[in-house]
């Protein structure tokens, strides 16, 4: 038995920040229903290449991006701008817990999809908008997308290298903006269900993009808050170092092999770390250092200090220097590549990949798994709908009791 076995969610949602959500609650046993536009379906499925392939070697019309974000789902195909097809999603919101879509403000409200017309119709439900600047403020009415709120958010200030050193604003390589706005809107649904299960109330979430970056400034958004709108000192790009922790941060070291350059990472955290990793460099001088005893000197004093670290960093070889430092328990490690990600005996070992075969759409397939480990409610690993639209009779007939001629009329008006 799953966690969120006898949930069902009716999931209007596309692209990433809405898929990422329902697909952590269909990890956890809820059953989502995927609704997809007759004939084009959620825009990530063209999102190739890559595709996934056919036994055969062909491309199939299944992108990477669309299986990675939709696994454990139903999917229906259902238009909702026409008065029969927007009715359907009506009559399935009554027999579901929880509704998502992350269409521009005020677009649910010109189907009778919004807010207020589902809770009156199913008091209970649990009506989740995602948009990019929410549902009030100035900018609410705006697109909203992962690289604009990623540089509007003040992530990319902060992201990149200095400017000092030649660098500029840098988005992260995953769209994160939209990660972390589907992972706090899985929280708010969960939470938004327990006080639904107490009280029989729904209720409507509203989550922003916007929002969600800003948060997620963490430690960096306290400090300017804290300190630096009084000091006058607004943080920005380290590169690879971190803005309060020293040593922290990437060093180049010997190569492995003749002509490439290699790197690390060392993490340390704290002054004890620090002393352990002087005596292994050979410099246990520089524990004692007046300039490095403590963090706060180490972070004052950061462009004595690292020069002196890259200097030696670049004497020993990294599989030298993971085997000493961890053997020490210093905290470091390497910078894999996706190969190597995926080869690493202990990521295997967490079974952090999904492998299914025969596949529908082509041949067998493997994508990156839940990380959520519950012992008494283990997750699903149901492959993604690879069909747009496969379930579409199986779900209207189970929730709503369509007979076959209905479903073929529907059909044949191009509803469904």
């Amino acid at each position: 038995m799953n966690s969120l076995d006898g949930i069902r969610i009716l999931d209007l949602s596309r692209v990433l920040a809405g898929p990422w959500c329902t697909q952590n609650l269909g990890d956890l046993g809820a059953d989502v229903l995927k609704v997809e536009r007759p004939g084009a379906g959620d825009d990530t499925r063209t999102w190739g290449p890559p595709y996934l392939k056919t036994p055969q070697g062909q491309d199939t019309t299944e992108a990477a991006y669309y299986l990675g974000a939709n696994r454990n789902k139903r999917s229906i195909t259902c238009d909702i701008s026409k008065p029969r097809g927007k009715e359907l999603i009506r009559e399935l919101a009554r027999h579901c817990d929880v509704f998502i879509e992350n269409f521009k403000v005020g677009d649910m409200a010109r189907y009778g999809l919004d807010a207020d017309s589902l809770l009156a119709l199913n008091p209970k439900l649990v009506y989740c908008s995602i948009t990019g600047f929410g549902q009030n403020g100035p900018y609410r009415s705006r697109a909203g997308y992962d690289y604009a709120i990623q540089g509007m958010g003040g992530l990319m200030s902060i992201t990149g290298e200095r400017d000092d050193l030649g660098g500029g604003p840098q988005k992260v390589g995953v769209a994160v903006a939209d990660l972390f706005t589907g992972m706090y809107a899985t929280v708010a649904i969960l939470a938004a269900l327990r006080h639904a299960e107490r009280t029989g109330e729904g209720q409507a979430i509203d989550m922003a993009l916007l929002d969600t970056q800003v948060a997620m400034l963490a430690n960096l958004g306290a400090t300017y808050l804290v300190g630096g709108r009084y000091e006058g000192k607004v943080p920005g790009r380290m590169g690879n170092a971190h803005q309060n922790v020293v040593p922290y941060q990437v060093f180049e070291v010997a190569p492995a092999n003749a002509g490439t350059r290699d790197y690390m990472i060392l993490a340390v955290g704290n002054d004890s770390q620090f002393a352990k990793f002087c005596a292994i460099a050979g410099h246990p001088e520089w524990a004692t250092d007046a300039r490095f005893t403590s963090n706060s000197l180490r972070v004052r004093n950061r462009t004595e200090l690292i020069p002196l670290l890259e200097a030696v960093f670049k004497t020993r070889t990294k599989t030298d220097w993971l085997s000493t430092l961890e053997a020490a328990k210093v905290p470091c490690g390497p910078i894999n590549n996706m190969a190597e990600v995926f080869a690493d005996p202990h990521v295997q070992a967490r079974e952090m990949i999904n492998h299914w075969t025969h596949h529908a759409s082509g041949g067998d397939m493997d994508l990156v798994a839940s990380p959520l480990k519950l012992r008494g409610t283990p997750v699903r690993r149901d492959r993604p709908p690879p069909v747009m639209g496969q379930h579409t009779d199986e779900v209207l007939g189970e929730v709503l009791g369509l007979e076959a001629a209905e479903l073929a009329a529907l059909r044949a008006r191009q509803i469904i």
